[in-house]
């Protein structure tokens, strides 16, 4: 009889009774709550896309020219690296930037090489006075996890710098921690005020003074023959303190010395600021700010980093942080990264369960332990395949799971339904005991279930081939979805006739029960659509208008149509662009009024300004290079809303309902704003980009305008921009 049963059959039959499947369950298990833990945590999925800035400088020389001469021969060479899929560049007075992106997945270490003998086989083209190309990688890893804003109203920026400096260093030392950034405050100076008076009196001149300046900070060394041997001389000495350098020797004559202290007030403390970062929230007001970025390792868990950095700062607190200085997490995508996969294992849990009860009220409680017992073994080795592929532990990878669960309960299903079919009908000693049904009534589903397991795998993995940045962002869906499906026909013909055996109890041998109401009506309702064949064109019918009504509610707008949908984050950003030309201190301004503005709404818990820099940049940020941001006529607006269980709104509606508050105060300015949500799936340039392209730059600066006009009358679309 076994030789008669098919593949689902011959599988069932061999595990039925072997000591091999409790071990593969609890192995299973075992590899599935390992690969939980070893699974690195994060918030985004990790994506290599190789992204490249290469910079060249060629002082004195304006747009036009640096474009002629160094942009568009850098564009030709870098289009003949193998792997490119996009080419931009920027030309400014006295320096060219172009980035260079690479097609999704190709190896970051190969492609910086490729990039590098590229660049070094063409830089004889460049123009004389031209520099080397200055190369900087960027990578997903490269985004800030934390952010720590230091403030406090008895300390200026230039104080706040210095203690951020001291943290930085022991920040550093973090295990897995791989860049460490003080944004904003004032750096340690040396100025030097000269007094006009005292320079007429002592007949000098600034040019002298320099000189006499730059000479004595000089330190030189060199090799000197002595007998037998060779001695190293050095000579001179770099300034060391404020006092040396006021005691610098500007002029001398035969009767008296002039010093530098003499002409000049010499001062130790903060430069002059080129850049301002304030700390405003609803409490306590305004003050100034620094902020220590860190990044992490590529492939360490996010959280972990995270709390060993909260850790570290604890440890350091009563030692380098006064009393009144405060200090604020203003980003920590590792608490995120911990509350979204948190959130999301519960709900997976909640949905096995939940499956598992609608199991047990249609079929009964042994049967819906069975089932019980085969969807934790599917989705623990789907999460030891992420682990083996991998992946991360995000909200991506997640997803695909509990999008599985729908699925690959279909499995188990269908073959303890029939199991217990079976077992109704069938049991007694004549047809060879609960073990001979389960092997017939699994052969019996085997090969509609590969079908249908096969067919659904068929339909989800071309998903995984998808190009561009969607493609690998999406990825863990259809491989993990896969994978999922194929586990559970594992588990369906492996676990679930073993556990059907030693759960299910064997039934008095009957013919068949009678119909309940549920049966009744589907009998009758079928019968009516076999026998009459106006019944079958009007069913027919109906299913075609629900199916024509369904596709008209697109053109018709009746529903929205998106790829993903908004993620409920706790951030976002308001991009803050002066005219150009407009002083530091008119930015700061305008930047501490939209700051006010924004603190308005309830749902915001602090906001943090950034003028003359960039804030701490995320994926977002990284795709459009927001950290090159830069100049008096520039800032940034980093909002930080309440948590998640303190508000009611998502993160979009808040940001729908800023940006009227904040465009009157724009408009009253001339400034241009733009309200940069992190998007739920992966980043883009814009929204909407139209790249204009020409021979003559008045004719393309023409067409510009006009689809700048179009894009701004045209509904739903806001914070038009050009560059």
């Amino acid at each position: 009889m076994t030789a008669a049963n098919g593949l689902a059959g011959r599988v069932a039959a061999a595990f039925l009774d072997s000591k091999l499947t409790p071990l593969i369950i609890a192995a299973s298990t075992l590899l599935g709550l390992f690969a939980v833990s070893a699974l690195p945590r994060e918030e985004e999925p990790q994506i290599v896309v190789p992204m490249v800035d290469v910079f060249v400088d060629l002082p004195g020389a304006s747009s036009a020219e640096v474009e002629q001469r160094v942009t568009r021969p850098l564009e030709k060479a870098l289009w003949e690296i193998p792997g490119v899929e996009y080419v931009y560049s920027t030309s400014s007075p006295g320096q060219s930037m172009v980035i260079v992106r690479f097609l999704v997945g190709e190896d970051e270490a190969r492609a910086l090489v490729h990039l590098n003998e590229k660049l070094a086989a063409k830089t004889d083209q460049l123009p004389p006075g031209a520099s080397a190309p200055l190369v900087k990688s960027r990578s997903i890893d490269d985004v800030p996890i934390v952010a720590l804003t230091l403030w406090g109203s008895a300390h200026d920026d230039f104080q706040l710098r210095t203690i951020a400096v001291q943290l930085r260093e022991a920040i550093a030392e973090i295990p897995d921690v791989s860049e460490v950034s003080v944004i904003g405050g004032r750096p340690r100076a040396v100025t030097i005020e000269l007094d006009p008076a005292r320079m007429a009196s002592a007949r000098l001149d600034p040019l002298v003074i320099a000189d006499a300046v730059a000479r004595a900070n000089v330190r030189a060394t060199g090799a000197g023959p002595t007998t037998g041997s060779v001695t190293r001389l050095e000579t001179g000495r770099h300034l060391s303190s404020v006092s040396e350098v006021r005691n610098v020797i500007v002029s001398a004559t035969r009767d008296s010395s002039i010093t530098l202290g003499d002409v000049a007030d010499v001062t130790d403390g903060g430069g002059e600021p080129t850049s301002y970062v304030r700390f405003h929230s609803r409490d306590h007001g305004a003050h100034p700010a620094v902020t220590i970025a860190v990044a992490k390792r590529k492939g360490a868990n996010a959280i972990t980093v995270a709390r060993h950095v909260e850790a570290r700062i604890e440890a350091l607190r009563p030692a380098l942080l006064p009393r009144d200085v405060q200090v604020t997490v203003t980003r920590n995508y590792g608490e995120t990264a911990a509350e979204k996969s948190n959130e999301l294992l519960y709900h997976m849990l909640l949905a096995v369960l939940s499956v598992s009860l609608l199991i047990a009220l249609v079929l009964g409680r042994r049967e819906a332990t069975v089932v019980l017992i085969a969807i934790p073994v599917t989705l623990a080795l789907t999460l030891f395949a992420f682990l083996l592929y991998g992946y991360t532990l995000n909200r991506i990878t997640l997803f695909a799971l509990i999008f599985s669960i729908g699925i690959l309960v279909d499995d188990a299903i269908v073959v303890v339904e029939n199991i217990v079919r079976h077992a109704r009908m069938e049991t007694s000693p004549a047809s060879g005991g609960l073990r001979a049904v389960a092997v017939r009534a699994v052969d019996e589903v085997g090969n509609p279930t590969i079908l249908a397991t096969l067919t659904v795998v068929a339909a989800i993995l071309p998903m995984a081939f998808v190009g561009g940045l969607m493609g690998p962002y999406m990825e863990p869906i259809p491989v993990g979805a896969s994978a999922a499906m194929l586990f559970s026909l594992g588990a369906a013909f492996i676990v679930t006739p073993w556990a059907a055996v030693r759960l299910l109890q064997a039934a008095p041998p009957h013919g068949h029960a009678a119909e309940d109401a549920a049966t009744r009506l589907y009998r009758r309702g079928m019968s009516l659509l076999v026998s009459s064949r106006r019944a079958r064109l009007s069913f027919l019918g109906a299913v075609a208008a629900l199916l024509l009504g369904a596709i008209a509610l697109v053109p018709l707008k009746i529903v929205t149509v998106k790829m993903l949908p908004f993620d409920n984050k706790s951030e976002f950003q308001v991009i803050i662009d002066m005219p150009e030309g407009t002083p530091l201190e008119q930015t700061a301004r305008v930047a501490a009024e939209l700051a006010a503005a924004v603190l308005t709404d309830g749902g915001v818990e602090d906001v943090q300004s950034y003028v003359g820099l960039a804030s701490p940049y995320n994926f977002n940020g990284l795709v459009r290079h927001y950290f090159l941001r830069g100049g008096p006529h520039v800032a940034d607006l980093q909002v930080n809303l309440l948590g998640k269980d303190e508000r009611q709104d998502q993160s979009h509606d808040i940001a729908k309902r800023i940006r009227p508050l904040l465009l009157p105060v724009a408009a009253r300015h001339g400034a241009t704003i733009q309200v940069a949500e992190v998007p739920p799936g992966p980043p883009v340039l814009q929204t909407l980009v139209a790249e204009i392209y020409g021979p003559d730059a008045k004719r393309r600066q023409d067409l510009a305008q006009q689809v700048k006009s179009i894009f701004e009358q045209t509904a739903g679309v806001v914070d038009t921009d050009w560059y």
